[in-house]
Protein backbone atom coordinates (compact mmCIF):
# COMPACT_ATOMS: atom_id res chain seq x y z
CA UNK A 1 0.00 0.00 0.00
CA UNK A 2 1.08 3.55 -0.57
CA UNK A 3 2.52 5.80 2.10
CA UNK A 4 0.86 8.92 3.46
CA UNK A 5 2.56 11.41 1.19
CA UNK A 6 1.29 9.49 -1.81
CA UNK A 7 -2.07 8.57 -0.34
CA UNK A 8 -3.08 12.17 0.04
CA UNK A 9 -2.17 13.09 -3.49
CA UNK A 10 -4.42 12.14 -6.39
CA UNK A 11 -4.39 12.19 -10.12
CA UNK A 12 -6.28 14.90 -12.03
CA UNK A 13 -7.69 12.08 -14.14
CA UNK A 14 -9.58 10.61 -11.20
CA UNK A 15 -10.27 13.94 -9.51
CA UNK A 16 -12.52 14.75 -12.45
CA UNK A 17 -14.56 11.63 -11.70
CA UNK A 18 -14.65 11.50 -7.89
CA UNK A 19 -16.10 14.43 -5.94
CA UNK A 20 -13.71 15.93 -3.44
CA UNK A 21 -14.44 16.39 0.26
CA UNK A 22 -15.26 19.85 1.48
CA UNK A 23 -18.32 19.90 3.75
CA UNK A 24 -18.30 19.23 7.48
CA UNK A 25 -20.53 16.46 8.83
CA UNK A 26 -23.90 17.58 10.12
CA UNK A 27 -24.31 18.64 13.74
CA UNK A 28 -26.52 15.59 14.27
CA UNK A 29 -23.81 13.24 12.99
CA UNK A 30 -21.14 14.88 15.16
CA UNK A 31 -23.33 14.80 18.28
CA UNK A 32 -24.23 11.15 17.77
CA UNK A 33 -20.58 10.25 17.23
CA UNK A 34 -19.62 12.03 20.44
CA UNK A 35 -22.32 10.11 22.29
CA UNK A 36 -20.87 6.86 20.93
CA UNK A 37 -17.41 7.74 22.23
CA UNK A 38 -18.45 8.94 25.68
CA UNK A 39 -21.05 6.23 26.32
CA UNK A 40 -19.28 3.19 24.89
CA UNK A 41 -15.51 3.70 25.10
CA UNK A 42 -15.15 0.86 27.58
CA UNK A 43 -17.89 -1.37 26.26
CA UNK A 44 -16.52 -1.49 22.72
CA UNK A 45 -13.25 -2.84 24.12
CA UNK A 46 -15.13 -5.45 26.14
CA UNK A 47 -17.03 -6.60 23.06
CA UNK A 48 -13.79 -6.74 21.08
CA UNK A 49 -12.33 -8.96 23.81
CA UNK A 50 -15.31 -11.27 23.47
CA UNK A 51 -14.87 -11.50 19.69
CA UNK A 52 -11.11 -12.09 19.86
CA UNK A 53 -11.64 -14.99 22.28
CA UNK A 54 -12.88 -17.22 19.45
CA UNK A 55 -10.19 -18.87 17.33
CA UNK A 56 -11.92 -18.39 13.98
CA UNK A 57 -9.02 -19.58 11.83
CA UNK A 58 -10.35 -21.86 9.09
CA UNK A 59 -9.56 -25.52 9.82
CA UNK A 60 -9.41 -27.63 6.64
CA UNK A 61 -10.11 -30.73 8.77
CA UNK A 62 -13.35 -29.37 10.26
CA UNK A 63 -16.27 -28.27 8.05
CA UNK A 64 -17.44 -24.74 8.77
CA UNK A 65 -20.90 -25.84 9.88
CA UNK A 66 -19.34 -28.08 12.55
CA UNK A 67 -16.62 -25.68 13.75
CA UNK A 68 -17.15 -25.03 17.46
CA UNK A 69 -15.18 -21.78 17.27
CA UNK A 70 -17.17 -20.40 14.34
CA UNK A 71 -20.49 -21.49 15.81
CA UNK A 72 -19.52 -20.01 19.16
CA UNK A 73 -18.51 -16.75 17.52
CA UNK A 74 -21.86 -16.48 15.77
CA UNK A 75 -23.70 -17.28 19.01
CA UNK A 76 -21.78 -14.48 20.71
CA UNK A 77 -22.69 -12.09 17.91
CA UNK A 78 -26.34 -13.06 18.29
CA UNK A 79 -26.15 -12.42 22.00
CA UNK A 80 -24.55 -9.01 21.47
CA UNK A 81 -27.05 -8.06 18.77
CA UNK A 82 -30.01 -8.92 20.99
CA UNK A 83 -28.46 -7.17 24.00
CA UNK A 84 -27.98 -4.00 21.96
CA UNK A 85 -31.50 -4.14 20.52
CA UNK A 86 -30.85 -5.21 16.91
CA UNK A 87 -32.39 -7.90 14.74
CA UNK A 88 -30.19 -10.83 13.82
CA UNK A 89 -30.22 -13.27 10.94
CA UNK A 90 -27.94 -16.28 10.56
CA UNK A 91 -27.52 -17.21 6.90
CA UNK A 92 -24.76 -19.76 7.47
CA UNK A 93 -21.49 -18.26 6.34
CA UNK A 94 -23.04 -14.79 6.60
CA UNK A 95 -24.55 -13.09 9.65
CA UNK A 96 -26.67 -9.95 9.18
CA UNK A 97 -27.32 -7.62 12.13
CA UNK A 98 -29.83 -4.88 11.38
CA UNK A 99 -31.34 -1.68 12.76
CA UNK A 100 -34.27 0.25 11.38
CA UNK A 101 -36.66 -0.22 8.49
CA UNK A 102 -36.80 0.85 4.87
CA UNK A 103 -36.49 -0.51 1.37
CA UNK A 104 -33.25 1.41 0.97
CA UNK A 105 -30.37 0.04 3.01
CA UNK A 106 -26.82 0.92 4.01
CA UNK A 107 -24.49 -2.06 4.38
CA UNK A 108 -21.45 -2.35 6.63
CA UNK A 109 -19.25 -5.20 5.37
CA UNK A 110 -16.88 -7.03 7.75
CA UNK A 111 -15.55 -10.54 8.38
CA UNK A 112 -15.31 -12.66 11.51
CA UNK A 113 -12.63 -15.16 10.50
CA UNK A 114 -8.92 -14.52 11.01
CA UNK A 115 -5.59 -15.61 9.58
CA UNK A 116 -3.41 -18.34 11.17
CA UNK A 117 -1.27 -17.36 14.12
CA UNK A 118 1.82 -18.69 15.92
CA UNK A 119 1.01 -18.45 19.66
CA UNK A 120 4.69 -18.84 20.58
CA UNK A 121 5.37 -15.38 19.19
CA UNK A 122 2.89 -13.62 21.51
CA UNK A 123 3.34 -12.51 25.11
CA UNK A 124 -0.15 -13.76 25.88
CA UNK A 125 -2.55 -15.94 23.96
CA UNK A 126 -3.44 -14.28 20.63
CA UNK A 127 -7.04 -15.23 21.45
CA UNK A 128 -7.05 -13.30 24.71
CA UNK A 129 -7.23 -9.53 24.16
CA UNK A 130 -4.06 -8.21 25.75
CA UNK A 131 -4.77 -4.79 27.29
CA UNK A 132 -1.68 -4.51 29.49
CA UNK A 133 1.55 -5.66 27.80
CA UNK A 134 1.89 -2.49 25.73
CA UNK A 135 -0.01 0.43 27.28
CA UNK A 136 -2.46 2.02 24.88
CA UNK A 137 -2.53 -0.99 22.55
CA UNK A 138 -5.07 -3.80 22.32
CA UNK A 139 -3.26 -6.89 21.07
CA UNK A 140 -4.94 -10.00 19.70
CA UNK A 141 -5.61 -11.88 16.48
CA UNK A 142 -8.35 -9.94 14.71
CA UNK A 143 -7.96 -6.76 16.76
CA UNK A 144 -7.43 -4.81 13.53
CA UNK A 145 -8.46 -7.41 10.93
CA UNK A 146 -11.42 -7.59 11.33
CA UNK A 147 -12.98 -7.97 14.78
CA UNK A 148 -12.17 -4.44 15.91
CA UNK A 149 -14.31 -3.05 13.07
CA UNK A 150 -17.18 -5.40 14.00
CA UNK A 151 -17.17 -4.14 17.60
CA UNK A 152 -17.04 -0.49 16.57
CA UNK A 153 -19.80 -0.95 13.99
CA UNK A 154 -22.06 -2.50 16.64
CA UNK A 155 -21.63 0.46 18.98
CA UNK A 156 -21.98 2.98 16.17
CA UNK A 157 -25.37 1.42 15.47
CA UNK A 158 -26.15 1.40 19.19
CA UNK A 159 -25.42 5.13 19.49
CA UNK A 160 -27.77 5.81 16.58
CA UNK A 161 -30.44 3.68 18.23
CA UNK A 162 -29.97 5.51 21.55
CA UNK A 163 -30.62 8.88 19.91
CA UNK A 164 -33.82 7.57 18.31
CA UNK A 165 -32.83 9.07 14.97
CA UNK A 166 -35.44 8.94 12.25
CA UNK A 167 -33.69 7.00 9.53
CA UNK A 168 -34.76 6.80 5.92
CA UNK A 169 -32.57 3.76 5.35
CA UNK A 170 -32.07 0.55 7.26
CA UNK A 171 -28.54 -0.20 8.50
CA UNK A 172 -27.24 -3.74 8.08
CA UNK A 173 -23.96 -5.10 9.44
CA UNK A 174 -22.72 -8.08 7.40
CA UNK A 175 -20.23 -10.46 9.02
CA UNK A 176 -18.80 -13.03 6.60
CA UNK A 177 -17.07 -16.02 8.18
CA UNK A 178 -14.59 -17.10 5.49
CA UNK A 179 -13.07 -13.96 3.96
CA UNK A 180 -9.52 -15.03 4.74
CA UNK A 181 -9.84 -18.49 3.21
CA UNK A 182 -12.70 -18.91 0.73
CA UNK A 183 -14.81 -16.32 -1.08
CA UNK A 184 -16.95 -18.91 -2.89
CA UNK A 185 -19.67 -19.16 -0.18
CA UNK A 186 -20.15 -15.38 -0.21
CA UNK A 187 -20.27 -15.29 -4.00
CA UNK A 188 -22.94 -18.02 -3.93
CA UNK A 189 -24.86 -16.18 -1.19
CA UNK A 190 -25.01 -12.97 -3.19
CA UNK A 191 -26.52 -14.79 -6.16
CA UNK A 192 -29.75 -15.24 -4.19
CA UNK A 193 -29.52 -12.47 -1.56
CA UNK A 194 -30.14 -8.85 -2.48
CA UNK A 195 -27.47 -6.74 -0.74
CA UNK A 196 -27.88 -3.09 0.33
CA UNK A 197 -27.74 -0.43 -2.37
CA UNK A 198 -24.78 1.37 -0.75
CA UNK A 199 -22.01 -0.32 1.27
CA UNK A 200 -18.88 0.50 3.22
CA UNK A 201 -16.29 -2.18 3.94
CA UNK A 202 -14.36 -1.92 7.20
CA UNK A 203 -11.31 -3.95 6.21
CA UNK A 204 -8.62 -1.70 4.79
CA UNK A 205 -7.48 1.93 5.17
CA UNK A 206 -8.62 5.51 5.27
CA UNK A 207 -9.51 7.91 3.74
CA UNK A 208 -11.51 5.68 1.31
CA UNK A 209 -10.36 2.85 -0.92
CA UNK A 210 -11.58 2.88 -4.52
CA UNK A 211 -8.97 0.54 -6.06
CA UNK A 212 -7.40 -2.77 -5.05
CA UNK A 213 -4.58 -4.67 -6.69
CA UNK A 214 -5.17 -8.19 -7.95
CA UNK A 215 -3.95 -11.02 -5.71
CA UNK A 216 -1.59 -13.45 -7.40
CA UNK A 217 0.71 -16.35 -6.71
CA UNK A 218 3.80 -17.64 -8.52
CA UNK A 219 4.79 -21.15 -7.39
CA UNK A 220 8.24 -22.54 -8.15
CA UNK A 221 8.81 -26.25 -7.55
CA UNK A 222 12.18 -28.01 -7.58
CA UNK A 223 12.48 -31.79 -7.16
CA UNK A 224 14.33 -32.72 -4.00
CA UNK A 225 16.84 -34.90 -5.91
CA UNK A 226 18.21 -32.98 -8.92
CA UNK A 227 20.35 -34.64 -11.56
CA UNK A 228 23.65 -32.81 -10.99
CA UNK A 229 25.69 -33.64 -7.84
CA UNK A 230 27.61 -31.02 -5.94
CA UNK A 231 31.30 -30.57 -6.74
CA UNK A 232 33.53 -32.81 -4.63
CA UNK A 233 34.43 -31.29 -1.27
CA UNK A 234 31.97 -28.39 -1.57
CA UNK A 235 29.67 -27.32 1.23
CA UNK A 236 26.14 -28.63 0.65
CA UNK A 237 23.01 -26.63 1.37
CA UNK A 238 20.82 -29.50 2.54
CA UNK A 239 17.77 -27.51 3.69
CA UNK A 240 16.19 -24.12 3.07
CA UNK A 241 12.68 -23.42 4.39
CA UNK A 242 10.61 -20.55 5.75
CA UNK A 243 7.30 -18.73 5.99
CA UNK A 244 3.91 -19.48 7.50
CA UNK A 245 1.07 -18.64 5.08
CA UNK A 246 0.63 -16.94 1.72
CA UNK A 247 -0.76 -13.64 2.99
CA UNK A 248 2.02 -12.97 5.49
CA UNK A 249 5.50 -11.60 4.88
CA UNK A 250 7.63 -14.32 6.52
CA UNK A 251 9.58 -13.50 9.64
CA UNK A 252 11.21 -16.95 9.89
CA UNK A 253 13.55 -18.82 7.54
CA UNK A 254 16.04 -21.59 8.18
CA UNK A 255 19.01 -23.15 6.37
CA UNK A 256 21.26 -26.13 7.06
CA UNK A 257 24.71 -26.41 5.47
CA UNK A 258 26.76 -29.59 5.69
CA UNK A 259 30.52 -29.32 5.30
CA UNK A 260 30.54 -25.59 6.06
CA UNK A 261 34.02 -24.24 6.64
CA UNK A 262 34.80 -21.51 9.13
CA UNK A 263 35.55 -19.17 6.25
CA UNK A 264 32.13 -19.82 4.71
CA UNK A 265 30.39 -19.18 8.01
CA UNK A 266 32.22 -15.88 8.43
CA UNK A 267 31.30 -14.83 4.90
CA UNK A 268 27.63 -15.55 5.56
CA UNK A 269 27.78 -13.73 8.90
CA UNK A 270 29.30 -10.69 7.20
CA UNK A 271 26.54 -10.50 4.59
CA UNK A 272 23.90 -11.00 7.29
CA UNK A 273 25.38 -8.24 9.44
CA UNK A 274 25.02 -5.77 6.57
CA UNK A 275 21.25 -6.29 6.44
CA UNK A 276 18.81 -4.04 8.26
CA UNK A 277 16.02 -5.33 10.46
CA UNK A 278 17.23 -8.95 10.56
CA UNK A 279 18.40 -11.13 13.43
CA UNK A 280 20.33 -14.37 12.94
CA UNK A 281 21.14 -17.35 15.14
CA UNK A 282 24.08 -19.51 14.00
CA UNK A 283 24.61 -22.96 15.47
CA UNK A 284 27.57 -25.16 14.53
CA UNK A 285 27.74 -28.85 15.29
CA UNK A 286 30.85 -30.36 13.73
CA UNK A 287 30.71 -29.64 10.03
CA UNK A 288 26.98 -28.83 10.07
CA UNK A 289 25.94 -25.18 10.25
CA UNK A 290 22.32 -24.31 11.08
CA UNK A 291 21.10 -20.76 10.46
CA UNK A 292 17.88 -19.29 11.81
CA UNK A 293 16.82 -15.99 10.24
CA UNK A 294 14.37 -13.70 12.01
CA UNK A 295 12.68 -10.89 10.10
CA UNK A 296 9.43 -8.98 10.69
CA UNK A 297 6.03 -10.32 9.64
CA UNK A 298 3.50 -8.10 7.89
CA UNK A 299 0.45 -8.30 5.65
CA UNK A 300 1.71 -9.48 2.27
CA UNK A 301 -0.15 -6.63 0.54
CA UNK A 302 2.29 -4.28 2.32
CA UNK A 303 5.69 -5.94 2.03
CA UNK A 304 7.34 -2.63 2.85
CA UNK A 305 6.00 -2.96 6.41
CA UNK A 306 7.90 -6.21 7.01
CA UNK A 307 11.38 -7.65 6.66
CA UNK A 308 11.26 -10.79 4.51
CA UNK A 309 13.27 -13.55 6.19
CA UNK A 310 13.23 -15.84 3.13
CA UNK A 311 14.60 -13.20 0.77
CA UNK A 312 17.13 -11.95 3.32
CA UNK A 313 18.45 -15.40 4.18
CA UNK A 314 18.89 -16.15 0.48
CA UNK A 315 20.83 -12.91 0.17
CA UNK A 316 23.02 -13.82 3.14
CA UNK A 317 23.84 -17.09 1.37
CA UNK A 318 24.65 -15.35 -1.91
CA UNK A 319 28.39 -15.17 -1.33
CA UNK A 320 28.81 -18.31 -3.41
CA UNK A 321 26.88 -20.29 -6.00
CA UNK A 322 25.27 -23.37 -4.52
CA UNK A 323 24.98 -26.78 -6.22
CA UNK A 324 23.62 -30.26 -5.84
CA UNK A 325 20.31 -29.87 -3.94
CA UNK A 326 16.86 -28.41 -4.38
CA UNK A 327 17.66 -25.94 -1.58
CA UNK A 328 20.73 -24.83 -3.54
CA UNK A 329 18.66 -24.29 -6.65
CA UNK A 330 16.05 -22.30 -4.70
CA UNK A 331 18.66 -19.98 -3.19
CA UNK A 332 20.10 -19.35 -6.63
CA UNK A 333 16.63 -18.74 -8.07
CA UNK A 334 15.74 -16.25 -5.34
CA UNK A 335 18.97 -14.31 -5.71
CA UNK A 336 18.88 -14.33 -9.51
CA UNK A 337 15.20 -13.47 -10.15
CA UNK A 338 13.69 -12.11 -6.94
CA UNK A 339 16.32 -10.51 -4.74
CA UNK A 340 15.49 -8.39 -1.70
CA UNK A 341 13.51 -5.79 -3.63
CA UNK A 342 9.73 -5.55 -3.48
CA UNK A 343 8.68 -5.01 -7.09
CA UNK A 344 10.07 -7.87 -9.17
CA UNK A 345 12.64 -5.76 -10.98
CA UNK A 346 14.94 -8.76 -11.46
CA UNK A 347 12.19 -11.03 -12.81
CA UNK A 348 12.72 -10.47 -16.53
CA UNK A 349 10.24 -7.95 -17.93
CA UNK A 350 7.53 -8.65 -15.33
CA UNK A 351 7.86 -5.47 -13.23
CA UNK A 352 5.41 -2.65 -13.95
CA UNK A 353 3.37 0.05 -12.23
CA UNK A 354 0.20 2.11 -12.61
CA UNK A 355 0.27 5.84 -11.99
CA UNK A 356 -2.53 5.64 -9.38
CA UNK A 357 -2.41 2.06 -8.10
CA UNK A 358 1.39 1.96 -7.82
CA UNK A 359 3.81 -0.89 -8.59
CA UNK A 360 3.24 -4.61 -8.59
CA UNK A 361 4.71 -6.12 -5.41
CA UNK A 362 6.51 -9.46 -5.46
CA UNK A 363 7.18 -11.22 -2.15
CA UNK A 364 8.35 -14.78 -1.39
CA UNK A 365 6.05 -15.97 1.39
CA UNK A 366 6.21 -19.75 1.96
CA UNK A 367 9.07 -22.18 1.25
CA UNK A 368 8.40 -25.80 2.24
CA UNK A 369 9.39 -29.31 1.23
CA UNK A 370 6.65 -31.90 0.75
CA UNK A 371 6.28 -35.09 -1.26
CA UNK A 372 9.84 -34.94 -2.53
CA UNK A 373 9.57 -31.37 -3.84
CA UNK A 374 10.75 -28.03 -2.50
CA UNK A 375 8.10 -25.44 -3.31
CA UNK A 376 8.28 -21.66 -3.06
CA UNK A 377 5.17 -19.49 -3.15
CA UNK A 378 5.62 -15.88 -4.20
CA UNK A 379 2.73 -13.54 -3.45
CA UNK A 380 1.91 -10.86 -6.04
CA UNK A 381 -0.26 -7.77 -5.75
CA UNK A 382 -0.68 -6.40 -9.26
CA UNK A 383 -2.20 -3.13 -10.50
CA UNK A 384 -4.03 -2.48 -13.72
CA UNK A 385 -1.94 -1.82 -16.83
CA UNK A 386 -0.89 -5.30 -17.92
CA UNK A 387 -3.06 -8.26 -18.86
CA UNK A 388 -2.79 -11.56 -17.03
CA UNK A 389 -1.66 -13.51 -20.16
CA UNK A 390 1.12 -10.99 -20.85
CA UNK A 391 2.34 -11.05 -17.25
CA UNK A 392 2.17 -14.82 -17.09
CA UNK A 393 4.22 -15.09 -20.29
CA UNK A 394 6.84 -12.70 -18.90
CA UNK A 395 7.23 -14.70 -15.70
CA UNK A 396 7.55 -17.91 -17.70
CA UNK A 397 10.09 -16.45 -20.14
CA UNK A 398 12.31 -15.21 -17.32
CA UNK A 399 12.06 -18.53 -15.48
CA UNK A 400 12.75 -20.60 -18.57
CA UNK A 401 15.82 -18.52 -19.38
CA UNK A 402 17.09 -18.89 -15.82
CA UNK A 403 16.46 -22.65 -15.84
CA UNK A 404 18.31 -23.06 -19.12
CA UNK A 405 21.33 -21.38 -17.57
CA UNK A 406 21.37 -23.88 -14.71
CA UNK A 407 22.01 -26.88 -16.94
CA UNK A 408 20.65 -30.30 -16.06
CA UNK A 409 20.53 -29.49 -12.33
CA UNK A 410 17.20 -27.68 -12.63
CA UNK A 411 15.70 -29.71 -15.48
CA UNK A 412 12.75 -30.77 -13.33
CA UNK A 413 12.00 -27.30 -11.96
CA UNK A 414 8.59 -25.85 -12.81
CA UNK A 415 6.75 -22.57 -12.48
CA UNK A 416 2.97 -22.06 -12.16
CA UNK A 417 0.98 -18.83 -11.83
CA UNK A 418 -2.40 -17.73 -10.47
CA UNK A 419 -3.27 -14.15 -11.37
CA UNK A 420 -6.25 -12.30 -9.96
CA UNK A 421 -7.60 -9.11 -11.49
CA UNK A 422 -7.19 -5.57 -10.12
CA UNK A 423 -10.38 -3.76 -9.18
CA UNK A 424 -11.46 -0.10 -9.37
CA UNK A 425 -14.69 1.58 -8.27
CA UNK A 426 -14.39 5.35 -8.61
CA UNK A 427 -18.06 6.33 -8.80
CA UNK A 428 -19.53 5.20 -5.44
CA UNK A 429 -22.07 7.86 -4.36
CA UNK A 430 -21.05 7.84 -0.69
CA UNK A 431 -17.45 8.91 -1.34
CA UNK A 432 -17.97 12.61 -0.49
CA UNK A 433 -19.49 11.66 2.88
CA UNK A 434 -16.60 9.35 3.75
CA UNK A 435 -13.98 11.93 2.81
CA UNK A 436 -15.76 14.74 4.66
CA UNK A 437 -16.02 12.69 7.85
CA UNK A 438 -12.40 11.58 7.64
CA UNK A 439 -11.15 15.14 7.15
CA UNK A 440 -13.33 16.43 10.00
CA UNK A 441 -12.04 13.94 12.56
CA UNK A 442 -8.39 13.79 11.51
CA UNK A 443 -7.75 17.37 10.49
CA UNK A 444 -6.30 16.13 7.18
CA UNK A 445 -7.76 18.56 4.68
CA UNK A 446 -8.80 17.70 1.14
CA UNK A 447 -8.58 13.95 1.68
CA UNK A 448 -8.69 11.94 -1.53
CA UNK A 449 -9.50 8.28 -2.30
CA UNK A 450 -6.65 5.79 -2.45
CA UNK A 451 -5.58 2.44 -3.87
CA UNK A 452 -4.35 -0.49 -1.76
CA UNK A 453 -2.53 -3.75 -2.34
CA UNK A 454 -5.02 -5.87 -0.42
CA UNK A 455 -8.28 -7.34 -1.63
CA UNK A 456 -11.57 -6.92 0.26
CA UNK A 457 -15.18 -7.99 -0.15
CA UNK A 458 -15.90 -4.53 -1.57
CA UNK A 459 -15.47 -6.25 -4.94
CA UNK A 460 -18.63 -8.30 -4.37
CA UNK A 461 -21.07 -5.66 -3.10
CA UNK A 462 -22.74 -2.84 -5.06
CA UNK A 463 -21.37 0.66 -4.53
CA UNK A 464 -18.92 -0.63 -1.92
CA UNK A 465 -15.67 1.08 -0.95
CA UNK A 466 -13.47 0.51 2.09
CA UNK A 467 -13.32 2.97 4.98
CA UNK A 468 -10.62 2.13 7.57
CA UNK A 469 -9.73 0.84 10.06
CA UNK A 470 -6.06 1.62 9.31
CA UNK A 471 -4.72 5.16 9.15
CA UNK A 472 -2.76 6.34 6.09
CA UNK A 473 0.97 5.96 6.55
CA UNK A 474 0.62 3.66 9.58
CA UNK A 475 1.81 0.07 9.64
CA UNK A 476 -1.13 -2.27 9.12
CA UNK A 477 -0.73 -5.06 11.68
CA UNK A 478 -3.37 -7.51 10.44
CA UNK A 479 -1.83 -10.89 9.42
CA UNK A 480 1.29 -10.13 11.48
CA UNK A 481 2.46 -11.79 14.69
CA UNK A 482 2.05 -8.46 16.47
CA UNK A 483 -1.51 -7.54 15.54
CA UNK A 484 -3.09 -4.73 17.51
CA UNK A 485 -5.29 -1.70 17.38
CA UNK A 486 -4.62 1.25 19.64
CA UNK A 487 -7.37 2.31 22.03
CA UNK A 488 -7.14 5.79 20.53
CA UNK A 489 -7.68 4.47 17.01
CA UNK A 490 -10.52 2.20 18.10
CA UNK A 491 -12.42 5.17 19.51
CA UNK A 492 -11.60 7.39 16.54
CA UNK A 493 -12.99 4.66 14.29
CA UNK A 494 -16.10 4.50 16.47
CA UNK A 495 -16.69 8.21 16.00
CA UNK A 496 -16.09 8.14 12.26
CA UNK A 497 -18.24 5.05 11.66
CA UNK A 498 -21.07 6.57 13.67
CA UNK A 499 -20.95 9.87 11.82
CA UNK A 500 -20.84 8.14 8.42
CA UNK A 501 -23.81 5.91 9.22
CA UNK A 502 -25.87 8.87 10.41
CA UNK A 503 -25.13 10.78 7.23
CA UNK A 504 -25.83 7.83 4.93
CA UNK A 505 -28.96 6.52 6.63
CA UNK A 506 -30.92 9.59 7.71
Amino acid sequence: MLKKAVLLSFLPLLSAVVPCAGAAPSALAVATAEHARTAYAGKVVDTLAGLVAFNTVADPQVPFERSAAHLGFKAYLKQEARRLGFDYRDDGYVVVIGHGQGRERVGVITHGDVQPVDPSKWRQSPFLLDRTSEPGLLLGRGAEDDKGPIATALYAMKAIKDRKLRLKKRIELYVYMAEESDWAPLEAYLKTHTPPQVNITLDAEYPAVIAEKGWGLVSVAIPAVPAAPAPAGAAVLTSFTGGFFDSQIPEDANAIIDGASGELEQAIRARAAAQRGMRYVFDRSGGRLTIQAKGVSAHSSKPEDGVNAIAMLADALAGQSWHGTAAAGMVNFLNDLVGTGLHGEKFGEAAYRDAFMGPMTVAPVVLKEADGTLRLNINLRRPRGKTAPVLEAQFKAAFDAWKAGQGNAMAGATLATQLGEPWVRDDAPQLPVLLDVFSHYTGIANAKPISIGGGTNSRLFPNAVSFGPGMPGAVYTGHSEHEFISEKQLLLNLQMYTAVLVELAR
